[in-house]
């Protein structure tokens, strides 16, 4: 007895069948079998973007991880061998920061509290905290990526592959230390890259008390003097910088002028000098004329008086007074200082001192002067630029081309450092060598605000327990507002005021960063820079705006990439050097290193070799060998290497950038090039044909890949990428636990399921567009899709395994299927070739709505409707086998297609539809099948535009029922369809009976347009229509709705028309109007685009009858069903006898009994009793009883 198709009873529930087919791929090990199975094969290369596992996994890794997932089982089914390595990330700042948030310690504490060691042992215990989340999810979820054999960043083979990139970029040329200005954590306690600050998110407005301050000018011109104190006017959002200025910077081309005033302030007379272009903003026009002798303190209107006009040039070289003298300028005297720092020390013995071994100069004479600067703009403030050297990269640059020393401290150290210390606050005395405090420091100003905080941030009384409280932050008297409180009294601001700005942030702790003078190691990605632009066009960058926008037009601003980290936890640079900085080696293998170790000990710089005291062999590329070493901090820093002159050369303390970890996996996590060379070399594993992340990795991972590849390799990293948007809530607001709407990923997989999860968000919208999750959403295509799908192999199993078919049954040719048949098998290809073009360009979202409008709109909603009777018919002919095997393929065919996108349900269906055929026992997977490639000798497309044709007229015709609540079953007895021309005539004779079965009419009249007698009249779409032809829109708008009924039905026979009379003779097509029919008197009229139907809704006794039966047999129907009768039991049906039934059984009592296999309706005066069933159609009270026969 041959097999049945597995019949389902229950209520769909995609939760139980994710964990049930879980449970069967689990048995049948799957995954590994797919991966078998294409060995061999061309292969598809794919690199997974590591995540840190010392976090929970979100909703929005679902997200990321569909979109892979997707890809690779799809390139999989086309027969590909696609690799899928998982990877961790397990180094950097959100590690280290977690670490010391769980110990309750800082990066200060570390090497005090706790020793380096202890410290990093805790980060790799941290870093691995959350892998059984993760596991869990992934498995949950159906991504298929090998765990079993991670590539993890921390490995000891895995560092070595990225030293020896380092080594290649070394040795090009592209490595190099500088000394420059550049963002800076304190609360993450380390520098950051360009590419970090440019993290979506990192800048943000914020709202801060600025400053005009004014500058005391010590050498004025004349027209300067004879008005109070003559001062340059310069704004600053940042207060705090204050005290570390030492110049003022003028646009040279720019018109200055000096003013004659008063303080708003203090109400004394001054004169001001600023850009003339800016007056404006500082004083009001009627200040002009206002009287200078009558104006008292607090008056809105400030007279003021222009005394003399200057070019920028012109100012260049005067001298004003250090505004807030806390501490004077210092340089380091060495043989790399600059001339003027020696030509000033050499006159000026008195001003040099010592500190250790260094010799320092103050040097405030030739500071605080006036400098031109070609980035002045005039946009705001006053057109004069406060520098402070020590805080920005700009200011250093041209304060050191105007011979102009920066404000540094020299910390106990000896080091020169800025105003403000790592942590973000002003040294304390303590904190200070004591030879600079004697010489340079003014102990009285400077002590008042020692140690204060330059913004609350930073704060500890706002970090209780390591957790900031940004509320009390904000709402705390900061630093700026003290300083500009002591200006004010001083009469040292013009104005002080409230302003929002865009500031940096740092990406991992959210607080603000500030740019700080640093010794850092940088990779010369300048140098680069065209390539990498040139290697980017040959990259699919999905979308393509996101390639050539937001990723091209970084590289486009491209700086070189501080590679630099001053952490703990984290791949150690590999450069050694000696103390002078003059010799320096780049170690680009563990063989590299262990020699020079070995040469060390020879030399007697260190004792003994500390790898082969481990046991470590040189080109043993075993895991226990490796194993046997760690060459993180603390260990690598006890390290001494030779100088080839045979000086001591000692580790440069610095950490790598956690983004060029990433970026090396390629090569790393194949250990490249120690271990499978060939397989890099070959092409085989490298470029990646596909890769997928977040938008955040546009400039971090996406980046890092990019400039490692081209700058060593010269090549691409990846072919294509998807860049995925963000998952936001169903409001469209950012997802986080503090607002208490974050969304859990575990908790909606086991509500719903994986399947309907994963749809959702690739149906819902591009996966480059910003996701609106909705819950609701997700529950809606569980209704609509899946059990749709369910549905109709519910039914398809019901009849087949009634008729026994199983699907191996010899194929009906297509030549001899009913013409519905054909047609849905074309659509079925189409479908296919449609999907399969979508997902070759990396269009998921196309693919799963072509899916999904293939099973909703055809084959459920119009093929299994249309056609129910063929499987209640009782002889299996060659009609009924065709609908059959039409409907089997179809379910089959979509099974298969589904099955990257909803590898549960879809793997179900499959196994369930093709077990009845197979011939041994066994598990039959959608997974290890062919993807379907379309038949192109099925497709009709002349049949499937006839059948969308009679779905639109169908679509107007219920949507007019509608309109006016009458049901399908409710018969009316007129539809008119006035045709373009003669093509669309001959498309709707040819379905006349399909549409007036259909939409349940008599009489269906096709008439050409014109003689329809039906008046339209057309509606411009603006928004469509503006941007086209804005200049003369309005025109266009008044000559569309006054378009003649003639010109109407030209617009909708050639689907345009040109207004040959305007401007340019416009061309509007039928996309960018709307045709409105009016009704007439008992019809009514629809249209859309060239379709016009107009139906007859007038209700004869006739049609009341019929339509009264039908609604019968589809009560009755639903009462057999509730009754759990068999689809072929005999029934007796007694109805009460009211009037309204009584006409309808007169008339069609044979029909309805014939619908509902009874004898005949039998009409009972009083029906009551247990079995009874209650009706009510439309109002009309009544009873029924159907009881077998």
């Amino acid at each position: 007895m041959s097999k049945k198709f597995k019949e389902y009873s229950k209520q769909l529930n995609l939760s139980d069948i994710n964990k049930e087919m879980l449970k069967v791929w689990d048995e049948h090990s799957l995954f590994e079998t797919s991966m078998k199975e294409r060995e061999g094969c061309p292969t598809f290369v794919f690199y997974e973007g590591p995540p840190s596992a010392n976090g929970m996994p979100g909703i929005h890794h679902v997200m990321a991880r569909t979109i892979k997932d997707i890809v690779c089982r799809y390139k999989t089914m086309k027969g590909f061998h696609v690799k899928r390595k998982a990877g961790w990330d397990t180094h950097g700042l959100p590690v280290e920061l977690g670490v010391e948030k769980s110990l309750g310690i800082t990066k200060e504490d570390i090497g005090k509290k706790i020793s380096v060691d202890e410290y990093n042992a805790a980060c790799r215990r941290e870093v691995m905290k959350y892998t059984k989340e993760w596991t869990d999810l992934t498995h949950k979820m159906g991504y298929w990526v090998d765990l079993e054999n991670p590539y993890i960043t921390y490995d000891n083979k895995y560092i070595e592959s990225v030293w020896w990139l380092l080594r290649q970029l070394y040795d090009k040329g592209y490595l190099f230390k500088g000394y420059t200005i550049q963002p800076y954590s304190p609360a993450a306690g380390t520098g950051l890259s360009s590419h970090e600050l440019n993290q979506p998110g990192c800048y943000r407005d914020v709202k801060d008390t600025t400053a005009t301050a004014l500058f005391s000018i010590v050498d004025p011109k004349p027209e300067m003097e004879g008005w109070g104190k003559p001062c340059f006017m310069a704004w600053t959002t940042t207060p705090w910088t204050l005290p570390s200025n030492t110049a003022l910077c003028v646009g040279p081309s720019f018109d200055y002028v000096a003013l004659r005033t008063f303080n708003p302030y203090t109400g004394e007379k001054i004169t001001v000098v600023l850009a003339e272009v800016l007056v404006g903003t500082y004083f009001k026009a009627e200040g002009a004329k206002a009287d200078m002798e009558s104006y008292k303190q607090g008056d809105k209107v400030l007279p003021y008086e222009v005394v003399g006009r200057w070019k920028g040039s012109e100012l260049v070289g005067m001298h004003y007074s250090q505004l807030m003298q806390w501490v004077k300028p210092v340089e380091k005297l060495d043989d790399m200082s600059a001339d003027y720092v020696k030509k000033f020390a050499e006159s000026h013995p008195d001003n040099v001192f010592s500190y250790g071994n260094d010799r320092f100069v103050e040097i405030a004479d030739e500071a605080f002067r006036v400098i031109p600067g070609d980035y002045v703009t005039t946009e705001d403030g006053t057109g004069i630029v406060h520098i402070a050297p020590t805080f920005g990269a700009d200011d250093a640059k041209v304060a050191k081309n105007a011979g102009i020393p920066p404000l540094f401290m020299i910390n106990a150290k000896g080091e020169t450092r800025p105003m403000v210390d790592f942590s973000g606050k002003y040294y304390t005395l303590d904190e200070l060598a004591p030879e600079f405090v004697e010489k340079c420091v003014n102990v009285e100003e400077y002590s008042r605000h020692a140690g204060d905080y330059v913004k609350n941030a930073y704060d500890p009384r706002f970090n209780p327990g390591g957790k900031y409280d940004e509320k009390s932050a904000q709402s705390a008297e900061d630093l700026n507002i003290v300083l500009c409180m002591e200006m004010k009294k001083d009469g040292e601001a013009f104005r002080i005021e409230k302003h929002v700005h865009n500031y940096p942030h740092c990406w991992r702790t959210d607080k603000p960063v500030l740019y700080y003078p640093l010794d850092s190691w940088f990779i010369r990605t300048t140098a680069a820079r065209d390539r990498l632009i040139e290697l980017n066009g040959n990259i699919k960058w999905k979308p393509a705006s996101t390639g050539s926008g937001r990723f091209g037009k970084w590289l486009e601003n491209l700086q070189d990439w501080n590679l630099s980290r001053s952490r703990y936890w984290g791949t150690p640079l590999p450069i050694w050097r000696t103390e002078d900085g003059r010799e320096e080696i780049c170690i680009g293998s563990y063989s590299d290193l262990y020699n020079e170790i070995e040469k060390s000990v020879n030399a007697g710089v260190m004792a003994s070799n500390p790898l082969k005291e481990k046991g470590f062999v040189p080109g043993d590329n075993s895991q226990d060998n490796y194993d046997k070493i760690d060459l993180h901090r603390p260990y690598v820093d006890d390290i001494v290497l030779v100088s080839e002159s045979g000086k001591p050369m000692k580790r440069e303390l610095d950490l790598i950038d956690v983004w060029f970890d990433s970026g090396a996996m390629p090569y790393a996590q194949i250990h490249y090039p120690f271990e499978n060379k060939e397989l890099l070399d070959s092409k085989e594993v490298y470029p990646a044909d596909f890769i997928a992340e977040g938008v955040d990795q546009t400039r971090g991972w996406f980046f890092t890949l990019h400039a490692i590849a081209g700058m060593v390799f010269d090549s691409v990293a990846y072919k294509a990428v998807i860049s995925n948007g963000l998952v936001l809530d169903k409001n469209g607001n950012k997802m986080s636990k503090r607002l208490g709407n974050a969304i859990d990923p575990f908790n909606n997989i086991e509500r719903f399921g994986s399947d309907p999860v994963r749809w959702y968000m690739i149906s819902n919208s591009s996966p480059w567009d910003n996701l609106k999750y909705d819950e609701s959403g997700v529950g809606e295509v569980s209704r609509k899709l899946f059990a749709t799908l369910y549905n109709t192999y519910k039914f398809f199993a019901l009849y087949a395994n009634v008729d026994g078919f199983t699907g191996s049954e010899p194929q009906v040719p297509s030549e001899k299927r009913p013409e519905i048949d054909r047609w849905v098998l074309s659509l079925l290809n189409t479908l296919v070739a449609d999907v399969t073009a979508a997902l070759d360009d990396y269009e998921p979202t196309k693919a799963a709505r072509a899916i999904e409008d293939f099973v909703n709109d055809n084959l459920s909603n119009w093929y299994v409707r249309l056609n129910r009777k063929r499987f209640w018919a009782g002889v299996m002919d060659d009609d009924k086998l065709s609908a059959y095997q039409t409907l089997y393929t179809s379910l089959k065919t979509v099974a298969l297609l589904m099955a990257p996108f909803a590898p549960f349900y879809s793997d179900r269906l499959y196994s369930d539809l093709v077990d009845p055929s197979l011939e041994e026992e066994g598990y039959a997977s959608v997974h290890t099948s062919e993807f379907p490639v379309s038949d192109s000798s099925l497709i009709d497309s002349d049949l499937e535009e006839r059948m969308r044709l009679a779905q639109d007229i169908t679509s107007n015709v219920l949507a007019l029922r509608r309109k006016v609540n009458l049901k399908v079953r409710q018969p009316l007895q007129t539809l008119l369809i006035p045709v373009v021309d003669e093509k669309q005539r001959k498309s709707v004779e040819a379905l006349e009976d399909l549409i007036k079965a259909e939409v349940n009419i008599k009489d269906l009249k096709i008439v050409n347009n014109e003689e329809s007698g039906l008046v339209k009249r057309v509606k411009a779409d603006f928004k469509k229509l503006g941007p086209k032809f804005g200049k003369i829109m309005k025109q266009l708008g008044k000559a569309i709705s006054e378009m003649s009924q003639k010109d109407i039905s030209a617009l909708e026979k050639n689907g345009s028309h040109k207004f040959a009379e305007l401007p340019g003779e416009p061309v509007v097509t039928l996309e960018d109007v709307e045709v409105i029919p009016e009704d007439v008197p008992g019809w009514l009229v629809a249209n859309e685009g060239n379709i016009t139907v107009a139906l007859d809704v007038t209700l004869t006794p006739e049609l009341k009858n019929e339509g009264m039966a039908r609604e019968l047999i589809n009560r009755i129907q639903n009462i057999r069903k509730g009754n759990d009768f068999e689809i072929t039991d005999k029934v007796k049906v007694e109805l009460t006898d009211v009037p309204e039934i009584r006409d309808s059984v007169d008339a069609f009592g044979e029909y309805i009994a014939a619908q509902v296999l009874a004898d005949a309706i039998i009409l009972v005066e009083n029906l009551s009793g247990d079995v009874c069933v209650e009706l009510d159609i439309d109002g009309l009270k009544a009873c029924a009883r159907v009881t077998k026969k």
